[in-house]
């Protein structure tokens, strides 16, 4: 499930049906009915100003919940509401937004939720129950970004009870399945009648959207910069789950072609804050006039996030990619000690989990309870996954590159692969030859080290950074032999473990699942993960399905950190104190200006 959750205050007994401002898992809540403000935001916040941010690409529609096409940065987060909102400092809680109050069925087959008589959409027309009906439907069907038909999928139905009142069935139960509800986007049914929600591109598809949200669009151009303007008649601006938040006057989100330009553009005052994701630019390229005078800063923020799994993603589709005996040697060519070191100044952690820095990490060897889930897909898993504890390849001594990729070697050769005249060929004299599909230059450096010890085994391994529009398009397409993606993980894994890995959503244009993995045996324990009755059951299907995907190889595990590396304008100013389970972005949303207007 994609959220963040210290659980304090019991709503409600599993027996009983109580109208509730919040809701969890396991049915505690830190913050009471009628708490004042989320402890990470605070009373110091003033509004006001005009923040300046950036993203790279461009963007052609205004639809953030379709397939084809990007829309802007921001379109989301400050135009579309939910029916509830995460608490970034509880594991597993909502809090209800455009909903007051939420009702969980004792038989958890249905959740109702009682509307805000005040909401309204940015036009002055009420939200209501007819509303959130229609944004089920809509997002359920062939018109929406195949993701939503998938995390929805459990969702039976809306039934409309009353104009603020609307019930969803579900098809069957799940532990997490009404909080999953509570993440279900707002549309306005009569915005996207009169203006069909999936237009034809260059027919209606930069309309500017009515959302609910605490910003209406002021002003776009298209590709280049989007302008958001706080609403003055914003309904939820005393809300306690959005006081402290969206503190700024004006946002704007310029756009530019690649990392290195925004950098420069940063330095120079072109935009206010900046999430650092290459540790060179955060080492040595901090610097300059506006940092040397106080003007620019750079700090880190601890969080707690499960960092899930980056990696380079092979598209198993490809017959080159098909054999798992190719995919682990390959894996063994990647020096991450080297890289570490040299390039990214000792600050990572390599990935050695699905779930890495998280409790559903697969430690030693599998218990009996995990046993339980893996024994029936015995004959279809790699021995490995039985007798083996999750470890990457490793330089380090007693281990050396060269022993890797000896062991590599061998590997490729019982693959049926053979060097000949220093090219790696197949029986029919192929060469294994491949590219890697890059958004982002900075990637190069890391990729070209990599290529080098390829080589040595006679892999031909190219890589080409293209527009990120194009490369976003690619990969929804499947069209790459391998990319570099990160598999977010939240604080209690579910439902979008089917875009990641099943079988269902392999061939699903725009879906997660990169590698086109199609397993029963990754099926069954996806299943085991979305329907678990309890933490205990949870994570050990979390252990189990950690086990068989790594074992399967579908990447080449890269890296973490355990904090957010941020540059930003000093003048700006945030909460003392920190969120637990945080993206950069959701931080952002408490900050303010100093001195406000």
């Amino acid at each position: 499930m994609v959220l963040f959750f210290c659980c304090l205050v019991p709503f409600s007994e599993p027996d009983q049906v109580l109208a509730a401002h919040g809701v969890s898992i396991d049915g505690t809540l830190k913050y009471p009915k009628g708490f004042e403000r989320f402890a990470y935001t605070s009373p110091q916040a003033r509004d006001g100003g005009v923040l300046v941010l950036h993203d790279l690409g461009s963007f052609e529609k205004m639809n953030p919940f379709t397939l084809k096409g990007a829309a802007p940065r921001g379109l989301t987060s400050y135009l579309f509401e939910t029916l509830a909102v995460p608490s970034l400092d509880e594991p597993f809680a909502e809090y209800g937004l455009v909903a007051e109050d939420i009702v969980l069925a004792p038989d958890r087959r249905s959740v109702t939720f009682t509307l805000n008589e005040r909401a309204r959409f940015s036009d002055g027309t009420p939200i209501t129950a007819e509303d959130i009906s229609f944004s089920l439907e809509t997002l359920k069907s062939n018109q929406a970004h195949p993701f939503y038909q998938m995390y929805f999928q459990d969702i039976a139905g809306a039934e409309v009870v009353d104009k603020r009142t609307v019930r969803f069935h579900f098809a069957q139960t799940n532990r997490e399945l009404h909080m999953i509800v509570g993440q279900l986007p707002v549309l306005s049914k009569k915005f996207y009648t009169a203006t069909p929600f999936a237009s034809a591109e260059g027919r209606g598809a930069m309309t500017i959207p009515v959302g609910s949200g605490p910003y209406v669009v002021a002003d776009v151009q298209p590709g280049k910069s989007i302008t958001y303007r706080k609403n003055p008649d914003y309904w939820g601006k005393d809300l306690a789950v959005r006081r402290g938040m969206f503190n700024f006057e004006t946002i704007v989100v310029k756009y530019y072609k690649d990392p290195v330009v925004s950098l420069e553009a940063f330095k120079a005052g072109e935009f206010d804050f900046l999430m650092v994701n290459i540790a060179k630019q955060w080492n040595r390229d901090m610097t300059g006039r506006r940092f040397d005078s106080g003007e620019l800063t750079k700090k880190t923020f601890p969080h707690k996030n499960n960092a899930g799994m980056q990696g380079f993603v092979y598209n198993t589709r490809k017959p080159l990619f098909a054999d798992r005996l190719v995919r682990e040697a390959l894996g063994l060519a990647f020096d991450f000690e080297w890289t570490n070191k040299t390039l990214f100044f000792s600050q990572y952690t390599r990935s050695s989990s699905y779930f890495s820095n998280s409790g559903y990490a697969a430690e030693g060897l599998p218990g009996p309870e995990e046993l339980r889930l893996l024994e029936p897909f015995r004959d279809q898993l790699p021995s490995e996954v039985f007798t083996q504890a999750l470890k990457p390849p490793s330089t380090e001594p007693p281990f050396s590159l060269r022993g890797n990729m000896q062991k590599a070697k061998e590997m490729l050769e019982k693959a049926g692969w053979t060097v000949k005249e220093g090219r790696l060929v197949n029986d029919q004299g192929r060469q294994f030859r491949f590219e890697i599909l890059l958004a982002d230059t900075s990637f190069e450096r890391v990729i070209a080290p990599y290529a080098v010890n390829l080589k040595k085994l006679g892999i031909e391994m190219s890589y080409r950074t293209i527009d990120p529009a194009l490369y976003a398009d690619r990969v929804k397409n499947f069209d790459f032999d391998m990319v570099v993606t990160t598999y977010g993980q939240s604080q209690s894994p579910g439902n979008e473990q089917r875009d990641y890995w099943t079988t269902s959503t392999a061939d699903r244009k725009g879906s997660r699942n990169l590698a086109g993995i199609k397993s029963s045996a990754v099926d069954a324990l996806v299943d085991a993960i979305i329907y678990a009755e309890t933490q205990e059951q949870l994570t050990i299907a979390c252990r189990a399905l950690d086990r068989v995907l790594w074992y399967g190889y579908y990447v080449v595990p890269n890296w973490y950190l355990p904090n957010h590396r941020v540059a930003y304008a000093t003048r700006l100013r945030h909460p003392e104190q920190l969120p637990l389970y945080y993206g950069s972005e959701q931080w952002l949303d408490t900050w303010w200006f100093e001195g406000g207007r």
